[in-house]
């Protein structure tokens, strides 16, 4: 069953995969290494990559010699992530109703998932259907409040006195969890994970100041969603203000260098 959530997430990734290789694939593909040491995944482990964007975990999970199917909602993705890891069983899957069997896989991995479902609980609950007893399953999210590098976006929109829009909805309050380490432990366990643990990871992301406006620009995210009801002279305003900005966080050759962070929890099946 899905939600006005769901709905909503389904019209802003439709056809952006070229956009999120450009923009934020990198970004997200910083904590794939330590999402599959949190799932244990080695040779011949039978992966499970949901979520699987254009392909960076399954790629670094062909690479371990686990053998890896991968699934995502968005078509463009499902057909980045054939080209990426041509050796994985890549198909189209929404969550909370994969089109796989119970209890089948060894290791279920989801790289910043249930941050973009509209029912958190029902997504984990599908994550470990789809494990086998003494499996293991990893979730990596976004924290709030939300690093520096994220704060980027919501500073930019104040200084531009843009709103979300109406016509983007938020997950329901009482299907949310607290975007922190207890919040997706307990997320976890609530599920029926058992051995559940959960942890920071913190880096300085560094991207070309273009390339990471690319993302809101092609309609990516919440100042994304801003831009898509403005005109054209509202958004080179905005892009302005993002040049401003920006200019205060650049390394010595010109990127955009700010500290983030993201949770990584894992758990076992039982």
């Amino acid at each position: 069953m899905t939600t006005p959530f769901d709905d909503y997430e389904r019209r802003l990734w439709q056809g952006r995969a070229a956009a999120y290789r450009r923009s934020f694939a990198a970004l997200c593909g910083h904590t794939a290494t330590a999402l599959l040491d949190a799932a244990r995944v080695g040779d011949r482990t039978r992966l499970l990559d949901v979520g699987t964007g254009t392909g960076t975990v399954a790629a670094l999970g062909l690479a371990r010699g686990a053998v890896v199917t991968a699934v995502d909602a968005e078509q463009s993705m499902v057909e980045a992530a054939r080209r990426e890891a041509p050796a994985a069983d890549v198909r189209h899957g929404v969550l909370p109703d994969l089109p796989l069997d119970d209890r089948h896989f060894d290791a279920v991995v989801g790289n910043f998932v249930v941050n973009h479902v509209g029912d958190p609980a029902a997504a984990v609950r599908e994550l470990r259907r789809v494990t086998r007893p003494g499996g293991r399953v990893a979730v990596s999210v976004w924290p709030a409040p939300a690093p520096p590098l994220q704060q980027l976006w919501g500073t930019v929109a104040a200084a531009c006195g843009l709103r979300r829009p109406e016509s983007a909805p938020l997950v329901a309050e009482e299907l949310n969890f607290t975007r922190d380490r207890d919040g997706l432990a307990n997320l976890l366990r609530g599920a029926g994970l058992a051995e559940v643990s959960a942890d920071t990871v913190t880096w300085t992301h560094r991207a070309d100041p273009e390339d990471w406006w690319a993302g809101p620009a092609n309609g990516i995210g919440v100042l994304g969603a801003m831009l898509a009801v403005l005109d054209d002279a509202a958004v080179a305003k905005v892009k302005a203000e993002y040049d401003r900005t920006v200019a205060a966080h650049l390394d010595q050759d010109g990127r955009l260098a700010l500290p983030t962070a993201a949770i990584i929890a894992a758990g076992q099946a039982p």
